[in-house]
């Protein structure tokens, strides 16, 4: 949406937790020059802002613990430039047919019992067929009853696949953006924008909730970070869930030599993400394991309140889960306790 079209918000000093819950239940778009003069404020202005609104919108402070589990690997026939599971590219990463029910539900019953809230399905296709639709309904019914919040990333989807899926008690749908708008051509040829926007509208319209975020520190200017966080601050509603990829360059991908983002731009992102989101679960993504415990600890600071919890996402590594243990402890953050899946709307 051009900045030009956008009624702005007024960066006020907030003097009272009155305003700022009226600031909160504002209604009206956010401008990508709005969220530039976030990123630009001095960090411990923005980092001040970005606590008030978390106190506020989650005063129990607890971290959602979510695990990641890979159902079908490899063999993508999209160009994800940051993708190692895309066919094109000359990676690590072996082409798997989609798990068997019963070693979905095995995995799930193991991050349920190490503390796990959400588990999340991911499959390497640039769209299911229905026949796989059927198959990771199944998934997401046997999960359901294990008493986990459950959540999937399959590619696009029509809006019948939409509808089956939260027919079988899927609670949230993740399909990201990316990245904003004017860089996502750098990234990826063989999707177009406006479809990651149709199938989150399918989403939607099925009554699912949305798990939508992306990857920064692919080369993108702090402008297209702004524009990319404009956008899904202004999908209405925003996303529930909103995971924050820092990207983890691999071998035999296009992004294989991209230099690593300034970990205090990564700390700033998050921070903005809270504060245009604010009733959202900001999740710490893929890279964890390259920040180290005293950039998580800021990014906490700033507002994130999930993790992907376990030792692999879905091709790259992660903290191993004592390790998330300790940090927490350390931290004296608590995690969530309730499987109930949080809805905006």
């Amino acid at each position: 949406m051009p900045a030009t079209q956008i009624a702005e918000k007024t960066l006020t000093q907030v003097q009272s937790k009155a305003d700022l819950y009226r600031e909160l239940d504002a209604s009206g778009p956010w401008s990508v020059s709005q969220i530039e003069a976030l990123f630009a404020l001095p960090f411990s202005e923005l980092m001040f802002r970005a606590q008030e609104v978390h106190r506020l919108s989650f005063p129990d402070g607890d971290v959602e613990l979510a695990t990641l589990l890979s159902i079908k690997t490899g063999g993508c026939p999209e160009d994800c430039s940051y993708c190692p599971q895309a066919a094109r590219y000359d990676t690590d990463v072996k082409a798997n047919k989609l798990m068997d029910l019963d070693e979905v539900l095995d995995a799930a019953r193991a991050a349920k019992a190490a503390g796990s809230n959400r588990f999340c399905m991911g499959a390497a296709w640039r769209e299911p067929k229905d026949r796989d639709i059927e198959k990771v309904a199944a998934m997401i019914k046997g999960v359901k009853a294990l008493g986990l919040e459950t959540c999937a990333t399959l590619g696009m989807l029509e809006a019948s696949q939409a509808l089956a899926l939260q027919e079988a008690g899927l609670d949230f749908y993740n399909h990201n953006l990316d990245t904003s708008e004017d860089f996502y051509r750098s990234v990826i040829s063989t999707r177009g924008y406006q479809d990651r926007l149709d199938t989150i509208a399918n989403v939607r319209t099925a009554g699912m909730s949305v798990c939508c975020g992306g990857i920064v520190g692919m080369g993108e200017t702090r402008e297209q970070r702004a524009a990319f966080l404009a956008r899904l601050a202004n999908l209405n509603p925003y996303p529930e869930s909103v995971p924050i990829n820092h990207l983890v360059p691999v071998a035999g991908t296009p992004l294989e030599h991209q230099q690593p983002l300034d970990p205090l731009e990564f700390v700033r992102t998050i921070a903005v993400a809270r504060i245009t989101m604010p009733r959202a679960r900001v999740r710490l993504s893929a890279g964890r394991q390259e920040m180290g415990r005293a950039v998580q600890a800021m990014c906490f600071q700033a507002g994130a309140n999930s993790i992907f919890y376990g030792e692999q996402l879905l091709t790259t590594g992660n903290p191993e889960a004592e390790q998330d243990r300790a940090l927490l402890a350390d931290l004296g953050l608590k995690t969530k306790q309730s499987s109930k899946a949080e809805v905006l709307i």
